[in-house]
């Protein structure tokens, strides 16, 4: 029963229509080697990897002609000296059995022991410590147990340690290397001659890795809270000892940069010259030297562009242009395309020298300005009326002689300075650089 049944509506009711037929949906098959869940979450799109079925990989191609079978058959290995034969079973390939050595005869290593004559030993191997029975006996156990000197010294007759042991073996080998060699040179770059065993510092080496194993969880902590604290003060002391050494940490022989340092100009000591002429820029190097120590690891160019922008921060934005006009001038790149520490140490060097150009050619421009005012304001000024550039600068402690009196038999140089309004003339005419008004007469004048 459905809806029509509830309604009374008979089911042909309406005139059928036809529905576009819909293409079947392709259902894409689960690769072999995947999981169902796995393939859910992938969305069905195509892995990443091939999945294989591990079964296929154990799988070997056999041809159809092939006839395998497995047969008991004897062999032989040329790692035993004995010639035993043994029986194993081999897989046979169409009633040819494999021939050839003993595939595991490859994996038999020995070492090659050092021998040596009787004439050999009481030349050169002579020790009051061993008798050539005992060292006779070491090489023997050396070559049996290759060199298991943990197993030679728990059957070794006499009660010799493991670093005694050691030691006879390798001076023993050693010597009689550079004894048989033509020259010491042909055996320099033997591991036995090169690296020789120190008895010593082996022993002192169990000692404290002993030590080390000894010791419980409590002092494990202990030893590191005290590493910890000596990391932390050899931190703090690099950050105090850091401004104390402005020096470039990627150039080591050029100073900080900055237009006064000990082999510029020094600055003029005239209060007149602007504050942007005389800076000391060490104090920004210093912090910006400083902040790359802590970085320990960056890139050249990056430091490069750190002092740069430490040496020109009191220049001002005029003369950081200035210089690199400059730069461009000369044909030399702002940032050097291959910043290695020969380059970075040039480029400072000429932003330096270009920068105390600069302060330079300020100081002659001021100095020039200065003696031009000198000589106009002797030629166009009477000798009772100051400069307006002089009394701003430094020369006002200038004592000034009149050499004229006025008619009053005060002098015409204090009349002007007296003079409060508009109303008052002075006898001499204003300065065409002052640019003044003219007074006007009084009756009494």
């Amino acid at each position: 029963m459905d809806a029509k049944d509830i309604l009374g509506i008979p089911k042909n009711a309406l005139p059928s229509q036809d529905k576009k037929s819909k293409p079947p949906k392709e259902t894409q098959r689960k690769p072999d080697g995947i999981s169902r869940e796995v393939y859910a979450l992938t969305g069905g799109l195509a892995p990443l990897m091939p999945a294989i079925d591990v079964n296929h990989l154990k799988r070997k191609a056999q041809l159809e002609n092939e006839k395998i079978t497995w047969q008991w058959l004897p062999f032989t290995s040329s790692a035993r000296k004995d010639d035993l034969q043994l029986y194993h079973w081999v897989r046979v390939v169409n009633g040819v059995p494999p021939t050839g050595d003993y595939s595991f005869a490859k994996y038999n290593k020995s070492v090659d022991v050092i021998k040596y004559t009787d004439e050999e030993y009481a030349k050169y191997l002579s020790d009051p410590a061993w008798t050539k029975e005992e060292t006779d006996q070491l090489f023997d156990m050396c070559e049996q147990f290759d060199l298991r000197f943990i197993v030679i010294a728990d059957r070794f007759p006499t009660s010799k340690t493991v670093e005694e042991l050691k030691h006879r073996y390798y001076s023993v080998s050693r010597t009689i290397l550079i004894a048989r060699a033509p020259s010491p040179g042909d055996v320099a770059g033997h591991p036995l001659v090169k690296d020789p065993y120190n008895e010593s510092q082996e022993k002192e080496r169990k000692r404290a890795l002993a030590l080390v194993l000894s010791h419980t969880k409590h002092q494990e902590r202990r030893d590191v809270e005290v590493l910890a604290q000596a990391k932390r003060i050899t931190e703090a002391r690099k950050t105090i000892k850091a401004p104390k050494a402005p020096e470039l940490p990627i150039i080591s022989d050029v100073g900080p940069l900055g237009i006064d340092s000990a082999d510029n100009v020094s600055p003029p000591t005239n209060s007149q010259l602007p504050s942007s002429s005389v800076t000391n820029p060490v104090s920004e190097t210093a912090s910006v030297v400083a902040s790359l120590r802590m970085m320990r690891v960056y890139l050249r160019s990056y430091a490069l562009e750190q002092l740069v922008q430490a040496a020109s921060s009191s220049a001002g934005l005029r003369t950081i242009k200035r210089v690199e006009q400059t730069l461009h001038d000369l044909g030399v790149n702002l940032k050097p395309k291959v910043p290695t520490r020969a380059v970075c140490a040039e480029h400072l060097e000429l932003r330096k020298e270009i920068l105390t150009l600069l302060n330079l050619q300020k100081q002659l421009q001021y100095k020039e300005a200065e003696g031009t005012s000198y000589r106009d304001a002797s030629y166009t000024e009477p000798p009772g009326t100051p400069t307006k550039r002089s009394v701003r600068a430094a020369d006002l402690d200038q004592t000034f002689t009149p050499d004229s009196l006025g008619f009053g038999g005060e002098r015409s140089g204090k009349r002007e300075q007296k003079r409060k309004g508009p109303g008052r003339l002075s006898e001499a005419p204003s300065s065409p650089a002052q640019s003044k008004r003219p007074r006007k007469f009084k009756a009494s004048d």
